[in-house]
């Protein structure tokens, strides 16, 4: 009876079984793709933090210990590719004699001298084993060196002689053969075993690098590192990583017997990454799993769909003698059926969609991970099919007497949720939770520095959970009092469509609006799943753009070599490249205030910003244009940084005395601002401390107006292209550089590298469920009323009665779902961004909507709707006594 039972469903019953098993496939398929998000990002966030680290470790010999046992311990580590030492010495200072133009033979000459200063010995093949540590500007690199900020103090260029004042010890001098830039100085000149590890300490002022044999010849007070590199063959979840890495640091100390302290540069960038591997979870509970609910939700619907249909043949069973063991047997059998047709799908269609959208089929780091995963993922399947299919079954059979089976439901009480209210309060209860989830100083996820667990509010889930359950109970209690009490309304804004069948069509609502409400709810919460997931990586995208160009500057920036003297008159020859709308010339000084040292950038206040953004997330206080006037009334005034207004118990108005070097005598001079605002983010400016102030009174005050660098729009056009042009009209003198290198620079976390990728999918499931939710769950409502509309055509209705009918039922259905999903869409939206503020950098002023996709979606569905009320309309031309008895 089983075999004969499930040949006869395929047979008679194809569609509705096919459209149920598709339900599953989609939750199946979306879970195992979010698996396969997971697994590809944590690798590749791992691979990229890692590559990032010039120097994984950098181990102080102890103070009495030998230099070269402790290299010898830490070149045998286990994982240790290459061990080289590498001296730090303290002089009392830097001196050069210059020309002041050289540009100009027989000009007089300056001296210029600094404050104590680091020099560094580096041995031979340092810059080939670490390559990131240094960067040549100006000559070559493994001779004698200058960091570049240095070479700007002493004036100093490729070739000139510079004066080392040694403690205890007369003058030495050296020639120097090249310029560079320190890109991890933070890190380099770290105080090794200090709390924190690699702390943020400022790096030194003055730095000298030369060959180890000369540094040695120096013989200078110095201390001595060991700067390892590591394998990078790490776990792919970066927490793992952190741990591994972390624990072989400790057992070198412990290996070495206190003769060496780690400064753990890789565990320190791990350390920092485990937040995003926290964030990707995040994402999987925010954007994956609405998706999977709202899968199985359409897949009950379809269900529910033939509900009556399967009533009245399980009473017709009962009747002629089934037992109710041999039926409940027959509905697992449907719900197996559906569960392994539509989990093999899913999974194989998952594993497709993976390969393409992260370029991997994996689902999960490890093969024991892989297959938890995709057992995970059709056990969910599994759970759906026997929720939709063999759970109504069994209630029936145990709740419902044969009369009842075979009399239609009238869902005339209200239900329990609908009598207490429970929509309400849960609407109220996502007010509340998101309230206290947004509020500032909130952390979503907190990953304490140095500490192997990570913490993940999951609090947080609560607000959206609330809203979408409470928001989902309401519009289901606005939908039927709608089509019940509202009939007469409801008929009247038919009338355009039904004409004078208006009544009628609104009566038929009434009749069945416990089951047209449901079919509104779930298309509602569908369009608001597109529209929020949608919303949410739009967002994320102009965010992360917004992050390129403060990275970069602009869409294409001209950085200026050190020493340079190119004035803001130079702007007009970058205006004149092909592909160049508008250049803003961008001073670039260094400035103490006290004892800090900080970036100092001068602008024009009165015209900028022409080539690049600066809105008003981006200050503190008042409009970003309102604190530029501000800026451009006052000569002396400047802008600050937060922590700088924290640090320095700041005030508007304060003065503030700033030392800036004189380009006319090369020593510091002290020139007096006032504080005037506070900015939060500035293109090229570094994300603790820096300045902003009036192009026009720096260059008065220190005789220069040399710009460091000029920031250039293309309109987010061919930047590659124009970057290359003016490369060629400037020679090898500048640095010119475009926003896809800063692109590629800010995506070294798993979320920047994948989000795109998941968006993609999301987006692609969200339509499919809209237009499923929309099309298929009405197809199959009226396909279930073929008898009705077979009785109504042999009393005489024609097809285009027919047409009107089931064209009423669609419309109904399309403005309910439709207006309901664009306010709970909204209202998600919203939530969504607030809450997962923290993979915003920097956080949006506002929600980007993506009007092309939500378009795409409601035309999706408005055509689905069109096709179902099409193909219900075919099905009621059929002959009526055909139709009769094939029901």
């Amino acid at each position: 009876m089983t075999w004969l039972w499930l040949t006869g469903l395929v047979r008679r019953r194809p569609g509705r079984l096919a459209a149920t098993a598709l339900g599953i496939a989609i939750a199946v398929a979306l879970l195992g793709v979010l698996g396969t998000f997971l697994a590809a990002s944590r690798a590749t966030m791992t691979t990229r933090a890692a590559a990032g680290v010039a120097v994984d470790w950098q181990v102080q010999v102890a103070s009495g210990a030998g230099a070269d046992q402790v290299r010898e311990v830490v070149a045998s580590a286990p994982g240790t590719s290459a061990a080289l030492p590498v001296g730090f010495a303290r002089a009392d200072g830097l001196g050069a004699t210059t020309p002041t133009s050289r540009a100009t033979p027989g000009s007089p000459v300056s001296t210029q001298t600094t404050g104590g200063a680091v020099v560094l010995g580096l041995p031979a093949g340092y810059l080939s084993t670490f390559p990131g540590e240094v960067r040549v500007l100006a000559g070559r690199a493994d001779g004698v060196s200058l960091a570049q900020q240095t070479a700007a103090n002493l004036h100093a260029v490729p070739g000139d002689t510079v004066t080392v004042d040694r403690p205890g010890l007369p003058p030495a001098s050296v020639v120097v053969e090249g310029i560079v830039a320190l890109p991890q100085a933070d890190s380099l000149f770290q105080q090794v075993g200090a709390p924190g590890g690699a702390q943020p300490s400022a790096p030194p002022d003055n730095v000298l690098l030369l060959p180890e044999a000369t540094w040695r010849s120096l013989a200078l007070p110095s201390v001595t590192q060991i700067h390892a590199a590591r394998s990078h063959a790490l776990p792919d979840d970066p927490a793992a990583a952190y741990v591994a890495v972390t624990g072989a640091a400790r057992n070198l100390e412990v290996r070495a017997a206190g003769g060496a302290v780690v400064g753990d540069n890789l565990a320190a960038t791990l350390d920092k990454a485990r937040s995003d591997a926290a964030y990707a979870q995040v994402l999987f509970l925010f954007l994956g799993v609405p998706g999977a609910v709202m899968a199985g939700l359409l897949t009950a619907a379809t269900a529910a769909a033939g509900a009556e249909r399967r009533r009245r043949e399980q009473a017709l069973l009962r009747v002629r003698g089934a037992p109710a063991p041999v039926l409940v047997r027959l509905a697992a059998v449907e719900a197996a059926l559906v569960a392994v047709v539509g989990g093999a799908i899913g999974v194989g269609a998952a594993a497709a969609i993976g390969r393409l959208a992260f370029g991997s089929a994996r689902f999960g780091a490890t093969p024991g991970a892989a297959v938890a995963w995709v057992g995970a993922a059709v056990a969910v399947g599994v759970v759906i099919a026997l929720a939709t299919v063999l759970v109504p079954a069994w209630r029936d059979l145990s709740r419902a007497t044969v009369a009842d089976a075979r009399a239609p439901a009238t869902g005339a009480t209200a239900p329990w949720w609908s009598r207490t209210g429970l929509d309400v309060v849960l609407l109220a209860a996502a007010g509340v939770v998101f309230w206290l989830s947004s509020r500032g100083g909130y952390q979503l996820v907190l990953a304490p520095e140095g500490v192997p667990s990570i913490s993940v509010s999951y609090w947080a889930f609560a607000g959206p959970a609330l809203l979408w359950i409470g928001a989902g109970l309401f519009v289901l209690r606005l939908a039927d009092l709608g089509l019940g009490r509202g009939r007469g309304v409801v008929a009247r804004a038919l009338r355009p469509v039904a004409g004078r069948l208006a009544p009628i069509a609104a009566s038929m609502a009434s009749h069945r609006r416990r089951a047209l409400a449901r079919s509104i709810v779930l298309l509602g919460l569908a369009l608001a799943f597109a529209a929020s997931t949608a919303s949410f990586t739009a967002t994320y995208k102009a965010q992360a753009e917004v992050d390129a160009q403060l990275t970069n500057g602009a869409d294409v920036t001209v950085t200026e070599p050190p020493g340079a003297a190119v004035g803001p008159a130079a702007g007009a020859l970058l205006q004149t490249v092909a592909g160049v709308r508008a250049v803003d010339p961008l001073q670039h000084r260094f400035a103490y205030v006290g004892n800090d040292l900080q970036d100092l950038y001068g602008i024009d206040a009165a015209t900028f910003p022409r080539a690049t953004t600066f809105t008003d997330q981006y200050v503190q206080g008042g409009s970003a244009r309102a604190l530029l006037d501000r800026l451009a009334a006052t000569p002396d005034a400047v802008l600050v940084s937060a922590e700088t207004v924290t640090d320095f118990q700041l005030v508007p108005g304060d003065l503030i005395n700033l030392r800036l070097t004189d380009a006319r005598t090369g020593t510091p001079r002290t020139v007096p601002f006032h504080y005037a605002g506070i900015v939060t983010e500035f293109p090229t400016a570094p994300k603790d401390s820096f300045l902003v102030a009036n192009a026009g009174y720096v260059a008065s005050a220190t005789g220069s107006d040399a710009v460091g660098s000029f920031l250039i729009d293309t309109g987010g056009r061919d930047t590659a292209g124009v970057a290359a042009r003016i490369g060629a009209l400037l020679g090898p003198g500048a640095a010119v550089t475009d926003i896809a290198a800063a692109r590629h620079q800010i995506s070294t976390s798993l979320t920047s590298v994948d989000l795109a990728g998941l968006g993609r999918v999301e987006l692609g499931f969200a339509l499919a469920l809209a237009a499923g939710a929309g099309g298929l769950v009405l197809a199959l409502g009226l396909a279930e009323r073929r008898r009705s509309f077979a009785i109504a055509a042999m009393l005489g209705a024609r097809p285009a009665h027919l047409r009107r009918l089931s064209g009423a039922e669609a419309i109904l259905l399309g403005a309910g779902g439709l207006a309901s999903g664009a306010a709970l869409g909204w209202a998600l939206s919203r939530m969504l961004v607030s809450v997962l503020t923290g993979v915003f950098d920097p956080p949006p002023a506002a929600m980007t909507v993506p009007w092309g996709y939500l378009a795409v979606v409601g035309v999706v569905t408005v055509a689905a709707l069109a096709a179902a009320a099409a193909t219900a309309t075919g099905l009621a031309r059929r002959a009526a006594p055909s139709v009769l008895r094939d029901l």
